[in-house]
């Protein structure tokens, strides 16, 4: 499966547990971390760590593993690693404060299918 189609699948996982604001950034002429950066946010702790969860479920069913989760204990950054992609799931007063958009403002948004169903 091609990194595109996975960050696609991440989307819909975070879409499924009502992350909001979900959008990837292509890293891969900006930054040597990833290649890929799915970004959302969560209302809540409860809410972050089930995003995070359902991304890693997801991941299971595919047979892609997870290099490594950060942060699902205290629920306010959690940082999925797939590989290629890391996952960004914030709590929504760490997104603002963090703002990884501006931060790596220089990276091409990807269009999201998550976007185009609605």
């Amino acid at each position: 499966m091609e990194n595109n189609e996975i960050v696609q699948k991440i989307a819909v996982a975070c879409d499924d547990k009502r992350a909001e604001d979900i959008i990837a950034l292509d890293m891969k002429d900006v930054s040597l971390v990833a290649d890929y950066f799915v970004i959302c946010h969560g209302n809540n702790e409860r809410q972050v760590q089930s995003i995070a969860r359902e991304i890693k479920d997801n991941m299971d069913e595919l047979g892609i593993d997870i290099k490594r989760m950060e942060g699902f204990e205290q629920a306010r950054w959690v940082l999925v690693d797939i590989g290629d992609i890391v996952c960004h799931v914030f709590h929504k007063d760490e997104r603002s404060y963090y703002n990884l958009e501006r931060l790596w403002g220089d990276a091409e948004r990807l269009p999201l299918e998550i976007e185009l169903e609605g």
